[in-house]
């Protein structure tokens, strides 16, 4: 199941659950950071949420989003110019290199 279809009541028993956070900075392409945050927002729940979810649905091989919410993030892709796919991940550089 997406996570941004999850139940509310689930969301909430599975929020409920003691986990232990730490704090992290991660370095992450500017444009892809405002899609994320912008979908974030879209779907009220913070970035470190999000993360949390999309990487724990990937883990698993299964869909992390509705089609609903694919949309939002094709939109949210056009707003903020980002035009990369699953492909160019593995082609990045950073200046200098």
């Amino acid at each position: 199941m997406p996570l941004d279809s999850i139940d509310i009541n689930v969301h909430m028993y599975t929020m409920s659950q003691k986990i232990e956070r730490t704090q992290t900075g991660i370095r992450i392409e500017k444009r892809l950071l405002k899609v994320l945050k912008g979908l974030a927002e879209s779907l009220d729940m913070t970035l470190g949420d999000l993360i949390e979810g999309i990487t724990l649905h990937s883990f698993e091989n299964k869909p992390a989003f509705s089609e609903d919410t694919l949309e939002k993030i094709k939109q949210l892709k056009s707003v903020y110019d980002l035009d990369w796919t699953a492909e160019d991940s593995h082609r990045f550089k950073e200046d200098g290199e």
